[in-house]
């Protein structure tokens, strides 16, 4: 495993972990904020989005490998004074379905954005 894995709680850490394929590594694991995510995980292969917005206190674990993904957007608020808050947003597009997700702070919205981008765009 990489020495450069980036992880908010080590309990969503080891939930990933635990459910890794062969030779597949973890890239960040962050913590989500708001109704319905729980976190959302980066490998070199997948996107790993828990939802805890099911009916009955159900959790569902959504694997989207990154060849599913049509679009990767960062959601930013911008207050009257034109300086950004202090949390930040992503919107994952795959098929007709958009995931979002918000993190505190939004260097953790441009990071997963950008890991995105970067294996849709390869």
């Amino acid at each position: 495993m990489s020495a450069n894995v980036v992880y908010d709680k080590r309990e969503q850490f080891e939930k990933i972990q635990s459910g890794l394929m062969p030779n597949e590594q973890i890239i960040a694991v962050y913590d989500a904020i708001g109704a319905g995510t729980g976190f959302i995980g980066l490998t070199d292969r997948r996107v790993i989005i828990q939802d805890n917005s099911f009916v009955g206190k159900k959790i569902a674990i959504t694997s989207v490998p990154y060849s599913k993904i049509s679009s990767v957007s960062m959601v930013s608020n911008k207050s009257f004074a034109g300086s950004f808050f202090s949390s930040g947003h992503i919107a994952i597009s795959v098929g007709t379905h958009t995931y979002q997700v918000e993190f505190r702070g939004e260097e953790k919205s441009r990071h997963v954005h950008n890991v995105i981008l970067h294996y849709i765009s390869s």
